[in-house]
């Protein structure tokens, strides 16, 4: 396993097992097995609606507490100093923790001025060790920067072979802030797993297109969160820190970028309606 350092001074796992729409009743079962194959980062939101149970997957693990890098995100509706405190009190009684590793903003809209104030407040004391983003592309995530104290640890945005976000990845460098890449896989839309040059590139290291791409996304040092629920493709997943791909690949890969999201239009106005109405 490999960790980067934050901005902070805290690590953070380069990957982590995420349970977006992992039904309920099957997370506590898939977060004790990516436990047991060596994952140390859990990827959780207040709106996938399975803190309940990651919450007890963590209890009943061996595991200790402060091995597992625990992250989970504010909705939109909890935005706000007042709502983000009382929905983060909610978070931490779901997921049985008196503190978070990292806890983000999921999406740009909505209050999230007073989100980040309190966010700032939990940080400082200490229920919080990081804050952050989720979603924020350079404009928002500057603007937030400049005003404000503290420069957020961590922005989670969809980063995957379709969508690669080489601008994006410079401003948060530029700034000090970690990347981490949701939606590596793009739901294999457009057969990305038989993408030709990425199967060329697995076939030259005798891995799967999908270690492929998590290791391109581990030699761009960006940070990971996905997911499986089948034994077998969580301990694929996580086997990628044996080896490294060459300049010349990580370049190759770069033809395959269309420069925007294949599955979710990320200006799309509707997306604020429907996220404001959601109710945790």
């Amino acid at each position: 396993m490999e960790y980067y350092k934050l901005n902070n001074g805290e690590k953070m796992p380069s990957i982590n097992f995420g349970v977006y729409e992992i039904e309920p009743e099957e997370t506590k079962e898939a977060v004790l097995k990516a436990l047991e194959v060596g994952y140390r980062g859990i990827d959780n939101a207040q709106v996938y609606y399975n803190q309940k149970e990651v919450g007890q997957a963590i209890k009943e693990s061996d595991v200790p507490r402060e091995e597992i890098y625990l992250t989970s995100k504010n909705w939109v509706s909890n935005s706000g100093y007042d709502k983000t405190i009382k929905a983060f009190d909610k978070t931490l009684e779901e997921l049985q923790t008196d503190y978070l590793d990292l806890f983000l903003i999921h999406q740009p809209l909505g209050d999230y001025y007073g989100t980040y104030r309190a966010l700032e407040d939990l940080q400082k004391e200490g229920k919080i060790l990081s804050i952050g983003v989720s979603n924020f592309y350079p404009k928002r995530l500057i603007d937030l920067i400049m005003n404000n104290d503290t420069v957020p640890q961590v922005n989670q945005v969809e980063t995957s072979p379709y969508f690669q976000q080489w601008e994006a990845n410079e401003y948060m460098n530029e700034y000090n802030v970690q990347h981490q890449s949701w939606g590596p896989f793009s739901e294999g839309i457009d057969n990305l797993f038989e993408n030709p040059i990425l199967s060329e590139i697995a076939e030259k290291y005798s891995k799967s297109t999908s270690q492929i791409i998590l290791r391109w996304l581990i030699d761009r040092k960006i940070a990971i969160a996905c997911r499986s629920v089948k034994e077998e493709r969580m301990v694929q997943n996580f086997d990628i820190f044996d080896f490294k791909l060459s300049s010349q690949d990580i370049e190759k890969i770069k033809e395959i970028d269309t420069g925007e999201s294949p599955f979710m239009e990320v200006n799309d106005p509707t997306d604020a309606i429907e996220f404001n109405e959601e109710i945790v």
